[in-house]
């Protein structure tokens, strides 16, 4: 077994409904800088024509936050062990998203907490995971 194959990459996932952060434990640049984090955004794109029904609507903004979790995922493809944190729904939302793509047994905690600063989303993760 090679030393790369033996490496763990335990990921931090912090989330909302607007950005996505994603933090590897251990990471050497990631020590108390975001800078090498993955950042993601979520952007609602305005539709021109009828306005459309609440079902519609809520569909179209469903499927919006699918693509949004879907472009964070990817971010994740060497991760061993993932924990997902944030304010609102999205972090349930995400988990749901991330066992739906087999991403399931990775999940080691899902946890809400406020706004983080990077220096203090980068310090949660390394202390998780210590």
């Amino acid at each position: 077994m090679s030393s790369q194959q033996a490496v763990k990459q335990e990921v931090g996932v912090w989330i909302d409904h607007k950005e996505a952060f994603v933090l590897f434990n251990g990471d050497d640049r990631a020590d108390a800088q975001s800078s090498n984090d993955k950042h993601i955004r979520y952007s609602e794109h305005a539709t021109e024509g009828a306005s459309p029904s609440e079902d519609q609507r809520e569909r179209r903004h469903a499927n919006r936050l699918n693509q949004y979790y879907d472009e964070v995922i990817p971010h994740l493809k060497d991760a061993t062990s993932i924990l997902i944190f944030g304010p609102g729904e999205a972090k349930g939302e995400f988990k749901k998203r991330l066992e739906l793509k087999g991403f399931a047994n990775r999940i080691v905690g899902c946890e809400t907490v406020d706004n983080l600063t990077a220096t203090q989303m980068v310090a949660k993760v390394k202390t998780y995971f210590a």
